[in-house]
């Protein structure tokens, strides 16, 4: 969700930190999975808070797009790899330019694999919702991909 591999890792362990001091407040109720991704999305929220708040202070031009070059690739060839590199930045693209009540869930349920319950939970919103905004959001990525 923030596209910087080191920064995710330190994101991660808060994630964790978090939930084992918050954890009498648990309601078992309620799926983990779902729980832990609310803290995730929250500490990600906040990170690219943040993020905003520091460029506008050094006048930064960092972008999204800039820091998924940072992630290594192991792929075996060189042609394969330039080609895995050039789609996965685009696509890395392509995500970060929507909005962020699409891009989380679009994240949520195509790369962290949660069902629709469990993302709608996560995100405090209905199931149909988190159905209409995955539409939504596959829809313009592939405007946006159409396009370049």
């Amino acid at each position: 969700m923030i596209g910087n591999a080191e920064e995710s890792l330190d994101l991660t362990q808060d994630c964790f930190v978090s939930a084992f001091g918050h954890l009498r407040k648990y309601d078992g109720a309620r799926p983990l999975r779902a729980w832990l991704s609310r803290i995730a999305i929250n500490k990600c929220r906040d990170w690219r808070r943040r993020q905003k708040v520091r460029q506008l202070f050094t006048f930064s031009s960092t972008t999204y797009a800039d820091e998924i070059e940072q992630v290594p690739d192991e792929a075996p060839s060189a042609h394969a790899s330039a080609a895995s590199k050039l789609e996965l930045k685009q696509l890395a693209a392509a995500i970060g330019t929507l909005p962020a009540s699409l891009r989380e869930v679009l994240l949520l349920r195509t790369v962290e694999g949660l069902s629709q319950s469990e993302a709608a939970t996560a995100l405090s919103i209905s199931g149909k919702a988190v159905e209409t905004r995955l539409y939504r959001a596959r829809a313009r990525l592939a405007e946006i991909l159409a396009e370049e």
